[in-house]
């Protein structure tokens, strides 16, 4: 199973159309939206391009192949523009291999603050902005990073979960990071 990972687009069109761009580029099945899809949010600055129903027109026509979660910034407002699910704070998604990947936006659960899982399971968040592809103590901790707000001086970048590997790629298709689930 092959999966394409997008956070924080906040409303940005330009940036989700280079998520969408991405996503058919890498062949992957599902769309994975770790939330904050719509809304800028008080503390970020509008985005260019920034176009909330633009955006969710195009998420749209890919609904049946995103999976997505809310976002700190996301809302009810937000997912009556949205034809896919995003209100619920976690998903969890059995993988192949008998691992749980627990699909949250960060702002609740993330690194710091785990659910309980099994050794070996997977947590991928956004929310932070910043690319990562770890093993943290019993768990693996997964980040795709920004399209639209990267931090911390890394260019913007999304992820892929292909193959056992955990990857976290920049627009111009360099690997950030990344780690092999064992």
């Amino acid at each position: 199973m092959k999966l394409f990972f997008a956070s924080d687009l906040h409303g940005c069109l330009p940036a989700a159309h280079k998520a969408v761009e991405l996503f058919l580029a890498s062949g992957a099945e599902h769309f994975v939206v770790l939330g904050d899809t719509l809304n800028h949010g008080p503390r970020n600055p509008v985005p260019e391009g920034y176009n909330p129903p633009a955006v969710a027109e195009l998420l749209n026509q890919y609904a049946k192949q995103i999976v997505s979660v809310r976002g700190n910034c996301d809302s009810e407002v937000d997912q009556m523009l949205l034809s896919f699910p995003m209100m619920s704070d976690y998903v969890l998604v059995l993988l192949e291999n008998g691992r749980k990947l627990f699909l949250t936006h960060g702002h609740l659960y993330n690194q710091n603050k785990r659910p309980v899982l099994n050794e070996g399971d997977v947590i991928a968040h956004g929310h932070t902005h910043v690319p990562v592809a770890e093993r943290n103590g019993e768990h693996y901790i997964f980040n795709p990073g920004s399209l639209t707000f990267p931090r911390d001086g890394y260019a913007p970048s999304y992820g892929l979960l292909d193959n056992n590997a955990l990857s976290v790629i920049d627009v111009n298709g360099n690997v950030i990071v990344t780690t092999h689930l064992e």
